[in-house]
Formats: C-alpha cells, sequence, structure tokens
C-alpha cells in the first residue's frame, strides 16, 4: 500500500470515526432523553390515574355513606336487630339505592356476611360476600373483583356499616373500573393507556381494556403483563407490532392492587416511539450526508497532502534508486525549507560524502589490490627464479672450475632453463588471460540448454569416475534470458571441475536451475568435505586456492563473468556435508549507469 493510499485511508477512517462517535453520541443522548420522556409521560399518567382513582375512590365512599345513611338501609337495620326473620322483603331494595347514589354495584350484607339484596344480581340473594371480612375496617375505596351473571368485571368498592343495635348492616357499593374509567383521563398524545383487569388465574385476552373496549393486539403484551403478574413489581418493555420500527411502543406496566396487596389489575402506559424513531433516521441520514462530504473533503486534503509529501518523497526515493544502482552523482532538488527540504539537503549532502568516500575507497582498493596482485605474482615468479639462478650459477662454477664437464652440467642446465622459463611463461599467460577477460556478447540464452551441454563435455571424466553421480533439477518453465552462451558454458564448467575435484571418494554433485521474480538462479551442489568460514570468505580472491596444484584464479574469473552479466554469486558450505554455489542472472541485459 502506497503512502499515499496510507493517508487517504487514514484521513477517511479519521472522519468516519468522528461521524460514528458523535453520532453514536447523539444518539445515546437523544434515546435517554426520550426514555426519560417516556418515563416522566408515564409518571404523569399514573399520578393522573391514582388521582382520578381517589377522586373516584372519595365519590364512592360518599355515594356508599349516602347510601348507609338513608332511611331504606337505617329501617332494614332496624327491622335485623328487631329479629326479622323475613328478608326476603328486602331483595329488590338494593338495586333502588343503587340507582338513587348512580352506583354500579351495591349489596346490602347482614353480620355474618350474608348478601340480603343485591343490585347488580339479584339472585346473589342468600349468598355470602367474600370481600367483607377483608373491608371491614376500610375507610377508603378499594379495589374488587365483581361476579356479574355475564361474567367478572373489576370495581372500585367501598363499605359503610349501619350500626343501629348489635347487629350491623353493611352496604357495599361501587363502580366499573373499566374503559370507561380511563376515558375520564387527559391522555397525552402519542401516549394511550390499557388496563388488564386480573379476574382470572390464567391470561385472558379479553381482559386487557384500552379506551373502546377489548384492546387489539393482546398477545403481544401478554409476556409483559405476565410479568407484572408474577413479579407484582413495575416493569417495561418494547412491543413491536410491525416490521416498522416506527410503529413500536414502549410500555410502562404498573400493578394495581386490592386488599392484602392482592394484584387486581395492570395499568399500562404506552408511548409511540415513532418519534424516536424518525429523529433517529434524520440522525442517520445527517450522519451519512456529514460523514460522505468529510470523506469526500478527506479524499481531496489527503490527495493535496499526499502530493505535497509524496512529491519530494517519490524524488528522494528515485534519486535513492538511482544511488544504490552506483549513480553516486544523483541529487534532488531542494523546493522548500522545510523538514522535506532538510531532508533533501541532507540526502544531497550524504551523496556528495559518498562519491567521494568511494573515490577515496576505490584508490585504496586499487592500491590494495595492485599490492595483493605484485605480492601474488611475486610469490608465483620467485619459485621458477629459484632454479634458474641455481642453474646458472652451476654453469659458471663448472666453466671456471671443471671445463672438461661444462658440457655436460650445461646441456642439463639449458634442460632446467627452458623448463623454468616455460614455466614463467605459463604463469604471465595465466595472469595476462585474467587481466584480458572480454566483456559479454549477449543474446537470448537457454540457460538449461548451457547447463547440459557442460554436462555432456563431463560426462566421460564423470563415468570414469563410478563414485560420482550427478543429478539434475532443471526448471522447464525458465525463461531465456540476455547473456553470453560462452561465458556461462566457462563458468559452470569451472563449478563442475571444482565439484569433481571435492569428491576425490566420490558422492553427488547437483545441479539446479528456478525462476526467481525477473532473474533465473544456477546451483551446484556437492557433498564434499565443505569449507571453512574463512576459506569461503576469501574464496573468490585472485591467487587464493585451497588446491594443491590450483592457480587461484578459477573462481576470481567466475566471479567477474557473473558480475559483468549484472548477477550476483554467493557460496554456502559446512564442513563433512558440502558446498553450493549460487548464480543468480538477470533475465534482461541491466540497463549501463
Amino acid at each position: 500500500m502506497s503512502f499515499r493510499q496510507k493517508l487517504l485511508l487514514l484521513f477517511a477512517l479519521t472522519v468516519f470515526l468522528c461521524v460514528v462517535v458523535i453520532s453514536a453520541s447523539v444518539w445515546s443522548t437523544m434515546r435517554s432523553s426520550f426514555e426519560g420522556a417516556n418515563q416522566e409521560r408515564a409518571n404523569t399518567v399514573a399520578a393522573q390515574f391514582r388521582s382520578e382513582f381517589q377522586r373516584r375512590g372519595d365519590e364512592v365512599v360518599r355515594k356508599v355513606e349516602a347510601a348507609t345513611a338513608s332511611e331504606t338501609v337505617q329501617h332494614i337495620a332496624l327491622e335485623i336487630n328487631r329479629g326479622s326473620s323475613d328478608s326476603g322483603g328486602y331483595v329488590s331494595e338494593a338495586r333502588s339505592l343503587a340507582g338513587q347514589q348512580h352506583l354500579d354495584f351495591l349489596e346490602l350484607v347482614d353480620h355474618q356476611g350474608t348478601i340480603l339484596s343485591s343490585a347488580q344480581w339479584q339472585a346473589k340473594f342468600g349468598y355470602p360476600e367474600p370481600a367483607i371480612p377483608s373491608a371491614i375496617g376500610s375507610a377508603g375505596a378499594f379495589l374488587k373483583r365483581e361476579e356479574l351473571p355475564q361474567g367478572s368485571t373489576l370495581g372500585l368498592f367501598a363499605v359503610r356499616a349501619a350500626r343501629i343495635g348489635e347487629q350491623p348492616l353493611y352496604v357495599i357499593g361501587g363502580e366499573r373500573l373499566d374503559q370507561g374509567f380511563l376515558s375520564t383521563l387527559d391522555i397525552p398524545t402519542g401516549t394511550r393507556v390499557l388496563l388488564y383487569q386480573n379476574l382470572d388465574e390464567k391470561w385472558s385476552p379479553k381482559s386487557l381494556l384500552d379506551l373502546n373496549g377489548p384492546a387489539a393486539g393482546a398477545d403481544k403484551i401478554a409476556p409483559l403483563v405476565e410479568q407484572v403478574r408474577r413479579s407484582s413489581q413495575e416493569a417495561r418493555s418494547v412491543i413491536h407490532w410491525t416490521a416498522d420500527s416506527a410503529d413500536a411502543e414502549s410500555f410502562h406496566a404498573m400493578p394495581l392492587t386490592g386488599p392484602n396487596q392482592q394484584l387486581m389489575g395492570v395499568l399500562l402506559v404506552g408511548s409511540s416511539r415513532r418519534p424516536l424513531v424518525e429523529l433517529q433516521r434524520q440522525v442517520v441520514s445527517a450522519a451519512m450526508l456529514v460523514g460522505g462530504t468529510g470523506i469526500l473533503v478527506a479524499v481531496l486534503a489527503s490527495l493535496w497532502f499526499a502530493a505535497r509529501v509524496t512529491r519530494p518523497v517519490k524524488s528522494l526515493a528515485e534519486a535513492a534508486r538511482r544511488v544504490a544502482a552506483g549513480d553516486l552523482a544523483a541529487k534532488v532538488d531542494v523546493e522548500s525549507h522545510d523538514e522535506l527540504g532538510e531532508l533533501a539537503s541532507a540526502f544531497n549532502r550524504m551523496t556528495e560524502d559518498l562519491l567521494q568516500q568511494k573515490e577515496r575507497t576505490l584508490q585504496a582498493e586499487r592500491v590494495a589490490a595492485w599490492r595483493e596482485l605484485a605480492r601474488r605474482l611475486a610469490h608465483e615468479l620467485k619459485n621458477p627464479l629459484f632454479p634458474l639462478q641455481v642453474t646458472v650459477e652451476n654453469l659458471v662454477r663448472a666453466k671456471e672450475k671443471a671445463p672438461e664437464m661444462f658440457e655436460e652440467v650445461f646441456q642439463e642446465g639449458t634442460s632446467t632453463l627452458l623448463a623454468e622459463v616455460n614455466n614463467l611463461k605459463t604463469i604471465i599467460g595465466r595472469f595476462s588471460e585474467f587481466a584480458r577477460m572480454p566483456q559479454p556478447q549477449r543474446k537470448p540464452t537457454e540457460l538449461n540448454e548451457v547447463v547440459r551441454s557442460v554436462l555432456r563435455v563431463f560426462q566421460a571424466q564423470l563415468q570414469a569416475k563410478t563414485q560420482i553421480t550427478v543429478q539434475t533439477e532443471l526448471d522447464p518453465q525458465l525463461p531465456v534470458i540476455s547473456a553470453d552462451p560462452d561465458l556461462l558454458h566457462r563458468v559452470l564448467s569451472n563449478l563442475v571441475l571444482n565439484a569433481i575435484d571435492a569428491l576425490p571418494q566420490g558422492g553427488e554433485i547437483t545441479v539446479r536451475t528456478q525462476s526467481i521474480g525477473d532473474a533465473v538462479e544456477l546451483s551446484i551442489s556437492d557433498t564434499g568435505s565443505g569449507l571453512t568460514q574463512e576459506e569461503c570468505a576469501r574464496l573468490f580472491t585472485p591467487y587464493y586456492t585451497t588446491k594443491q596444484h590450483g592457480t587461484g584464479l578459477g573462481l576470481a574469473i567466475v566471479q567477474s563473468v557473473v558480475s559483468d552479466h549484472g548477477g550476483k554469486i554467493s557460496v554456502e558450505s559446512t564442513q563433512e556435508k558440502g558446498t553450493t554455489f549460487r548464480i543468480e542472472l538477470p533475465c534482461r541485459e541491466p540497463r549501463s549507469s
């Protein structure tokens, strides 16, 4: 990934993260505010419900007290205390009293808890009233389940006693707590109120009421109501009516208890989530718009900034590549006075220093090379000169002291002189050959074919040494390279000959070729005794050899040929395991610097 791409990615990612963080913060704040507003509306409705519940309860208490103080109730209470046994005459009295006081329910109950008269269900005459024991002594109104001919319902009741004598007469009256009660509440816009009358042990959809009667979609609210029924604690939940999240509602469920904390109903306050969802969608749209605009601006800014930064960096990189290729005169233009300008100036100073250092190094290397060459040549010439000197001295002594033997000594001496002169000529010839190594005559060359031709040359020699086997691993897909096949033939011959010499007791030689990117690799391995690290370091030095009869110029010539082809040669060796020479050659002719 380029620097420009990284910069673009960094800018875009920064803008994206900023938009995400801000949007998430706004989203969270908005959601918290909405939930707080929902809670406030629910609390307002709940407070209004309690207030209305208290008002209606006080009204029920007042009406029941009025009924208790009426002449009819007082007369019935007096007759009961007088011991009248005909209670059947009171069956219709409760309905008349309920009509007078505008109560939905009213019952007259004796001191034993037996119903004497019921306005809502006359057939209950003579049945016990189970609410009397727990309701006696209750000063206010309370919730109570009431059985009717058509089923059960929930009502707001109050109990008062008419005490004339020792046996009190109880008046229990109330009003329905249903959708009619809900219609009296002032419900805010976007909010609705439901009432679940907990009349049965199991969930009953018909008991969930709204302003118009049984509420729709009761099954989706059932889990929330069941949670309140099990715990008798407030609960909250979000109800999704459709796949559109804007149709969802947040419900706050509050328990309604009667005597002995018995759960009699559940008040549910629902708030539409449409404003929140629509606002969230607007935030998302705005975030996408801002994010897209920000990313576009970031792209433009990164392009400008990258061009501002990468142009001098590219120039610097190109100059560095030229320096790496050997052009130490490479310079970069100093276009500014900032850090990039300082970097360019420092690079120019570095190349100047490198050029000067290279010149000094080259001079030192030339001197060292000539000294080494002179030392090597002097060593090579010294060996034949000593026999020449001794022979001449013998001839002189023979001439002076034994003229009669001079002819015999002369013949022997001239033979020695000629042999040593030929030796000198051989040394000088090798030196001249090394000094005038020809430049490669490049042409398309198949390296595998060069390998096969070299192995054919050594085939007879290898067959004579049955202990040596040759393995070839030639890449059939090896590309054609630009090289001098004759020089490569000479290089490979030298390396194969070295491998053969390294296996006096036999072994294996492996020749491999393979493609590596824009270059090819040739390796020659043997299983000989190997070399030390010091020997490997000096192996390509002219006149250095590890053989008894070597000239020390073979590997130096190999390195020279490989270098002239723009390649490189390396050696890897492990003692007692063998040696591997690796040659890497470019497929194309390198550009001249």
